[in-house]
């Protein structure tokens, strides 16, 4: 689509920068993926903590310093430009891996990973909003697809690799070195071949017809029909997560499994997540989203409580699959929803609260399962998980509504919504 300023509208137009942006942010995901099969394993060789609250204290560091930083986006895309908070966000990881890596006590992990967290929500937050900017309406769900598969499926392969390093060295340390290469990488693509998307911002701004929100914060945050459910959805996904993320090796070694298995196991899930979003996306262009967000929060739901009741490797990877299934059919169509749903001049405001709330959940996961674990066990975390998650789901079904004519749809609401705010 070509406007009069000369600006393209597109995936198709923009390929360049689009593909350039997707790189970038498979090397932002693969920053995370460091840490997420060997965190329990790194703490208690080198530091001796074993107890889920401790251990949960880096994902508690990871979700406030990020969602923050989210919430800080949206306001500093008013002063600064999209490239330039990218610019930003990678400044913050280049310490990361060797903070980890000359860890002397555990206040360094908790650093490194409040920087981590900075650096995600800032260079994430910024390649989905280039993204958004880039491709305008059509394929807006292909493109977060595409993005949040890059990002995802680098954490998987990055969580297996730094399992087997790990394992194969005999030394868990040494499972965090490729975070300088990831770090260096991703610094020098920003500066050297990113461009920045302001003029497309202005050429979907001259032809948009969604009206201004009357108030982003309460709006996204719940008010708004589609975005508070979305809001709600994406908070109870990530607090799955960060539980997961601190609670399954620590599962799987009760089960018995190795070093090894558990960091195929645990980048199963990631993998799954990611590649699916190369479907689910598009299929956000073609069906009503809130079908397939209340379909997926479901399946996540079965899916982890499966986890407690499985003796057996294949059970488990089966479990992890569909686990992965369900949260690649909710992730890239939570930000295509807030996308449609928010004029371009407020879209990284709306964006930044809802991605504050999605990311705090890593914060309320992991302070939960780090207390109620300890108290009552894993098992009961992980069911407690699952029904909340099942119940966000059923939620979402019953508030949402679709905001256009689609193949599969129920009511019609978009003016509606607007009106109500």
């Amino acid at each position: 689509m070509t406007q009069a300023s000369g600006t393209k509208l597109g995936l198709q137009e923009n390929a360049g920068q689009f593909w350039l942006l997707v790189l970038v942010n498979g090397f932002v995901g693969s920053m995370v993926g460091l840490e997420r099969s060997v965190i329990p394993e790194f703490a208690e060789t080198v530091f001796g903590i074993n107890g889920h609250t401790a251990l949960l204290s880096f994902i508690v560091a990871f979700g406030l310093a990020k969602s923050g930083a989210n919430l800080a986006m949206g306001r500093l895309a008013t002063k600064y430009t999209r490239k330039q908070q990218l610019l930003i966000g990678w400044l913050f990881a280049l310490p990361v891996p060797w903070l980890l890596l000359y860890a002397g006590s555990w206040w360094w992990v908790i650093i490194a990973n409040l920087l981590l967290g900075i650096n995600q929500g800032l260079s994430w937050s910024a390649t989905v909003v280039m993204k958004i900017d880039l491709v305008g309406e059509k394929n807006r769900g292909l493109a977060m697809g595409i993005n949040e598969f890059a990002g995802y499926l680098a954490v998987g392969v990055v969580a297996f690799l730094a399992g087997y390093i790990a394992s194969t060295t005999g030394d868990v340390t040494k499972a965090f070195a490729p975070g300088i290469g990831f770090s260096i990488a991703g610094l020098l693509l920003t500066v050297f071949l990113v461009r920045d998307t302001h003029s497309h911002v202005q050429a979907e701004t001259k032809q948009t017809s969604i009206p201004l929100l009357h108030n982003i914060w309460k709006d996204t945050t719940w008010r708004h029909g589609n975005l508070g459910s979305v809001t709600l959805n994406g908070f109870v996904n990530n607090l799955n997560d960060g539980i997961l993320w601190g609670l399954l090796p620590v599962l799987l070694s009760t089960k018995g499994y190795t070093l090894t298995e558990t960091g195929l196991l645990a980048g199963t899930y990631p993998v799954v997540w990611g590649l699916g979003q190369l479907v689910t996306g598009k299929l956000g262009d073609v069906l009503c989203k809130k079908q397939l967000l209340s379909i997926g929060m479901l399946i996540q739901g079965v899916a982890i409580g499966l986890l407690i009741f499985a003796g057996s490797y294949p059970i488990l990877v089966a479990a992890l699959v569909i686990l992965g299934a369900g949260t690649a059919l909710v992730y890239p169509n939570f930000l295509s929803v807030v996308a449609e749903n928010t004029h371009p001049s407020q879209r990284p405001q709306s964006l930044g609260i809802f991605r504050f709330w999605r990311d705090f959940g890593y914060v309320a996961g992991a302070v939960t399962a780090g207390v109620f674990s300890d108290l009552f066990g894993l098992q009961t975390v992980i069911l407690g998980t699952a029904i909340l998650t099942v119940g966000a789901g059923l939620l979402s079904e019953y508030r949402m509504c679709c905001t256009q004519k689609l193949l599969w749809h129920s009511r019609e609401c978009g003016t509606k919504l607007v009106k109500a705010n």
